[in-house]
C-alpha cells in the first residue's frame, strides 16, 4: 500500500485487448464464470443476490455495457461548498475540451455552513440531476454532508433515471447506498474541481474517466510490489474507507458476500485506518470477501513515536488476521493519478508478478 501519488497504470480498451501483451490479456482473463449476454435495460443492476438487498427489479450480472451517449455532464454539488467557482469553470472548459457538454445545477454554487446549500436543497438538486437529460452526473467535489441525505433520497428513482453516477471521497455515501437500496451500478473517481479544476489535469486520470464512462476499459493494469496471488471474480465495491465504515449497522452498507473490496483513504494516521480495519473485520465484513484491493492512503504524518508503525505494519496485520488476498497499488484515491471504477459490477482481479490486473469486462474472453 503506497501513499505516493505516482502510480503506474495502464487500461486496455476494448479496441486494443487483442493487442494488448498476452502476458496481461491472457493472466487478467483467466477469473472464469458465465457471463450472461448483453441485456436491454436502461441501468445496470449487476449484483443480484451477492448484495443481500431485496427489490423488484434485479438483473443478471453481465459485462460492462458501451455508452453511445456519454457527451453530457450534469454537475451537482451535494456535500461541502464550492470554495471557488472558477475552479469549476475550468473543469467545464477541460471537460469540454474533451468532448463533453455540461450543465451546472441551480444550487452548485450554494452556501449554507459548510455545505452547498441546505439539507433540503442538496437533496433537491439529487431529484433534478435523475430527471435532467444528460447521461452523466458528476460532483463539483467531495467534503461533507452526503450522510445527512441518504434517509431521504429516492434510491428507486436514482437507479431507473440511468444516469452514471460520478464522484468520490464523500460520495462512496451515495455510491454504496445506490447500491445496497437498489443494486444499481454507480462510479467512483474523477470529480470536476479535484481532478479538472486544478493546475493541471493528470492524462491518465482523464484517459481512464472518458473511457470508463464510454463503456471502452476493458482490462486496468497496475504495478504492484506485494500483492498476494489471487485469480477470481466479485462485485467491485468500496471506496472511501472512512464513509464506507460510517454505513456499518445501517441499511445503506451493501451485504456484499464473495465480493472485491477497494479502499483508500486521506489525512489518516495509520492507526486509524487500521481501527476502521478492525471494526469492518470484527463485524465480518472483511472475510466475506474474494479480494481486498488497497488504493492510495495520502497526507497523513507519522509521529517519532510510532517508532516504525506505518502503513505497511497495518498491511501486514490485515494479511495476518483476516487471511483473504491483499493487493496494493491500486491508482485510485485522493492522489492525481486515479481510476474511475464501476461500483456494484461484476469484475475479475488476477495479480503476476509485479502487476494486478483488473478486468472490467469479461465479454470478449
Amino acid at each position: 500500500m503506497s501513499n505516493t501519488p505516482g502510480a503506474k497504470a495502464r487500461g486496455a480498451k476494448k479496441s486494443q485487448a487483442a493487442s494488448a501483451p498476452a502476458s496481461k490479456a491472457s493472466k487478467a482473463a483467466k477469473p472464469r464464470a458465465d457471463v450472461h449476454a448483453g441485456h436491454d435495460h436502461n441501468h445496470d443492476h449487476a449484483c443480484g443476490e451477492a448484495c443481500g438487498h431485496d427489490h423488484s427489479h434485479d438483473h443478471q450480472p453481465g459485462h460492462v455495457h458501451s455508452f453511445p451517449d456519454a457527451r453530457g455532464i450534469y454537475l451537482i454539488s451535494p456535500s461541502s461548498a464550492v470554495r471557488d467557482p472558477q475552479t469549476v469553470e475550468l473543469a467545464r472548459e477541460r471537460l469540454a475540451g474533451q468532448g463533453f457538454k455540461t450543465a451546472l445545477d441551480r444550487t452548485a454554487y450554494a452556501e449554507h455552513q459548510r455545505f452547498a446549500g441546505t439539507d433540503a436543497q442538496r437533496l433537491a438538486s439529487l431529484t433534478r440531476a435523475a430527471k435532467q437529460k444528460l447521461p452523466i452526473v458528476m460532483v463539483t467535489r467531495g467534503g461533507y454532508g452526503m450522510g445527512r441525505l441518504l434517509h431521504a433520497v429516492d434510491w428507486k428513482a436514482m437507479a431507473d433515471s440511468g444516469k452514471r453516477f460520478v464522484g468520490m471521497s464523500d460520495f462512496t455515501a451515495f455510491n454504496l447506498a445506490l447500491l445496497a437500496q437498489t443494486g444499481a451500478v454507480s462510479y467512483t473517481g474523477a470529480t470536476a474541481i479535484y481532478d479538472f479544476g486544478g493546475k493541471k489535469v493528470d492524462d491518465l486520470t482523464e484517459a481512464l474517466f472518458g473511457e470508463v464512462m464510454r463503456g471502452e476499459l476493458e482490462i486496468l493494469s497496475f504495478e504492484t510490489q506485494d500483492a498476494d496471488p489471487v485469480d477470481c471474480r466479485g462485485i467491485l465495491w468500496g471506496g472511501n474507507l472512512a464513509m464506507l465504515t460510517s454505513l456499518l449497522g445501517t441499511p445503506y452498507m451493501p451485504k456484499i458476500r464473495g465480493g472485491i473490496l477497494f479502499l483508500e483513504d486521506v489525512a489518516e494516521h495509520p492507526y486509524r485506518v487500521e481501527r476502521m480495519l478492525i471494526q469492518l473485520w470484527q463485524a465480518g465484513i472483511l472475510a466475506k470477501q474474494k479480494a481486498i484491493v488497497l488504493g492510495r492512503f495520502s497526507d497523513y504524518k507519522l509521529a517519532p513515536h510510532d517508532k516504525g508503525y506505518d502503513l505497511h505494519e497495518v498491511v501486514a496485520w490485515l494479511r495476518k488476521t483476516v487471511k483473504v488476498p491483499v493487493v496494493t497499488g491500486l491508482p485510485y484515491g485522493h492522489v492525481a493519478t486515479k481510476a474511475t471504477l464501476p461500483i456494484g459490477q461484476k469484475v475479475g482481479i488476477a495479480t503476476e508478478a509485479g502487476l494486478a490486473h483488473l478486468v472490467l469486462d469479461e465479454h470478449h474472453h
